[in-house]
């Protein structure tokens, strides 16, 4: 078995919190993080016009302008794995990549309520080449992306990209893995950050929406199985697997090192706090989930029995945490169940332990739902 360190008082108020009959003085930790609305839409394919779907849950949100009016907007997409893997021959898009059609039309109504510029970013599969050529290989129209809204630019956030220094995130109060984040310097260059997430399973942490997603702005250059032993190295070639799923090994030493290193080699305990430290480090102000088309049973076709499922369903939000607990129950689960309990069989809560660092309420009875309720939009990706 896996060894697992002690657990902190933050985190035994998160399991406590979310346990049935728990005492009302250890509720108020959750109590006080912050909820905020959650939309719905019903978007059945990408056929549809995808532009007026998202418009009218940005207005059911309070509008686009204040959020994003004469600012840099960075929105982190999700395309985890190589563009060439497929399931069943589908493109990426259609199964566990966020899908261009979602990123089209957002960075066109962020450009329409005023956006100063806007960046997508992702740490690409084992590489640090320019972002627009991952995005070709997934078979995306990078020019129609770039023509969406005036100052749309690409970066490549798995190595320093075009930028020469990193940019250090402290977690704030008590950290669960590390004490800062070395990131490309593109999150720090950014006055609204948007997690673009696929509705998706994952299986490490049961379940990868917006909070999960930010896992993938670590990168590899600091981060990965080939980073470097004291400097970065800004041509990986690797995932995060030693770092961050089994820690067997130290991020590079000019990034900050892990706490309690050795303690925890359970990628079940380690990705969900390591999120979960990020969702703090690194706030998340809108979130936004594709789930017209996706994937139920894992994150991507290296999962064995994914299957592709068809929600048709749009999700968004202000707060990360909120959005992901209503999105977590579309999916047919309890936002607040405990490890040993569907999605969360072999790993913590990454809600719950963001919950306690105070990002947001992944209480259903305190989030306001506008457009489809949970019910109507319950799509069970389990039976």
């Amino acid at each position: 078995m896996p060894s697992r360190r002690p657990l902190s008082r933050r985190e035994w108020i998160a399991m406590l919190c979310a346990a049935p009959g728990a005492v009302p003085l250890l509720r108020t930790a959750a109590a006080a993080a912050p909820a905020s609305p959650v939309s719905i839409a019903r978007c059945s394919s990408y056929s549809e016009d995808v532009t007026a779907a998202l418009a009218a849950m940005f207005d059911q949100l309070g509008g686009l302008n204040r959020l994003v009016g004469g600012k840099t907007v960075t929105i982190k997409v999700n395309m985890t794995g190589g563009p060439g893997t497929r399931l069943r021959g589908k493109a990426p898009a259609l199964t566990h990549y966020t899908h261009p059609k979602v990123l089209g039309a957002a960075a066109y109504l962020m450009g329409r309520a005023g956006a100063r510029r806007i960046r997508f970013v992702e740490s690409a599969w084992a590489s640090a080449g320019p972002l627009e050529d991952f995005m070709l290989d997934a078979g995306w129209n990078v020019r129609q992306l770039q023509a969406a809204a005036s100052g749309v630019e690409f970066e490549n956030t798995n190595a320093l990209g075009r930028h020469q220094r990193y940019a250090r995130f402290a977690v704030p109060g008590s950290a669960y893995m590390y004490p800062a984040y070395d990131l490309n310097q593109a999150f720090e260059e950014t006055d609204v950050m948007v997690s673009m997430a696929k509705l998706k399973n994952h299986a490490t942490c049961g379940v990868t929406l917006s909070l999960k997603n930010c896992f993938g702005s670590l990168p590899a250059s600091i981060y990965g199985d080939d980073a470097g032993r004291d400097e970065p190295n800004e041509k990986p070639t690797s995932g995060r697997d030693q770092v961050g799923h089994e820690g067997n090994r130290q991020p590079s030493k000019s990034a900050p090192q892990e706490l309690h290193f050795g303690a925890s080699h359970d990628p079940g305990y380690r990705v969900p706090r390591i999120v979960a430290d990020l969702s703090v480090a690194r706030p998340i102000d809108l979130a936004i989930i594709d789930g017209v088309e996706s994937v139920a049973g894992g994150e991507g076709p290296w999962i064995g029995g994914l299957r592709p499922v068809q929600p048709g369903l749009l999700l968004a939000g202000l707060n990360p945490v909120s959005t992901d607990a209503v999105a977590t129950a579309v999916m047919g689960y309890n936002p607040r169940a405990l490890r040993g309990t569907r999605p969360f069989r072999d790993c913590d809560n990454t809600l719950l332990l963001a919950e306690a660092h105070g990002a947001g309420s992944a209480d259903l009875r305190r989030i306001e739902v506008r457009g489809l309720t949970i019910e109507q939009a319950l799509y069970r990706y389990e039976g």
